[in-house]
């Protein structure tokens, strides 16, 4: 089953999400880049807001490939109380190292990897994040004007992508500016989520107010008929346990 991730920036948005019954709420700062990064002190906020109505995952930022900064942001973004820590991986420049410092936290703390369709994402590397221990592998767009995940990626290598990650144990999601329009196509795959932020928002636009709408027509489009009277029902994350 195909579940929805939103990201959301500030407490009032927060509350607009919960009330459709996403399955996931990700923090991020939409105005500071693909996984602009909100402080740790209003991610600790948040999560205290959330108060376990929704598992919450954040971003670390749009940081350099160095193993020691990319660690240290991982371990406070987790200490903020998240679920699952977001971090972003825009070549395989220095993968290598940098994943095997990512491994010496994942047996306490549920890492995602996102990698990026229009910067030639090292999908070959999917192996090497397994055996990290990584919960899940996410596919992004980095430049977010330059048009959403299809125009980068095709669907053929996406199901591929899916695929292998459900062969290595990895969980998978989809995002890049996805449009309403895009989740017919991408439903199929059984993706395991699909991320959205500028679709959620008034006139498509990331960086402007979310409205209950659009949150609505994803919500509806990727889970027909469900009961949108039941925020905070009781489901199972879609990234597992993170315990």
């Amino acid at each position: 089953m195909t579940r929805m991730l939103a990201s959301v920036a500030d407490s009032l948005e927060v509350e607009t999400i919960i009330q459709t019954g996403v399955d996931i709420i990700d923090l991020k700062d939409p105005h500071n880049g693909a996984l602009g990064a909100l402080p740790t002190e209003r991610i600790q906020s948040l999560v205290e807001q959330i108060a376990q109505r929704c598992p919450v995952s954040a971003t670390v930022g749009d940081l350099p490939p160095d193993p020691t900064l990319l660690t240290e942001a991982i371990r406070s973004t987790a200490n903020s109380g998240v679920n699952y820590v977001k971090v972003g991986f825009f070549s395989d420049l220095n993968l290598h190292n940098c994943i095997h410092a990512i491994a010496g936290i994942t047996a306490n703390q549920a890492v995602i990897g996102v990698l990026f369709a229009d910067r030639d994402p090292p999908l070959s590397r999917l192996p090497d994040f397994a055996a990290a221990g990584f919960r899940g592998i996410m596919l992004d767009t980095a430049e977010k004007c330059q048009g959403h995940l299809l125009r980068h990626i095709t669907l053929d290598r996406l199901g591929e992508f899916v695929s292998a990650s459900r062969r290595l144990g990895l969980l998978s999601g989809l995002a890049g500016s996805l449009r309403l329009q895009d989740i017919p196509q991408l439903l199929p795959l059984t993706p395991d989520y699909l991320g959205f932020r500028g679709a959620l928002c008034e006139q498509s636009s990331r960086v402007a107010k979310l409205s209950l709408q659009q949150v609505v027509k994803i919500r509806n489009a990727i889970t027909p008929g469900i009961d949108l009277s039941r925020p905070g029902r009781e489901r199972q994350p879609v990234w597992g346990n993170p315990d």
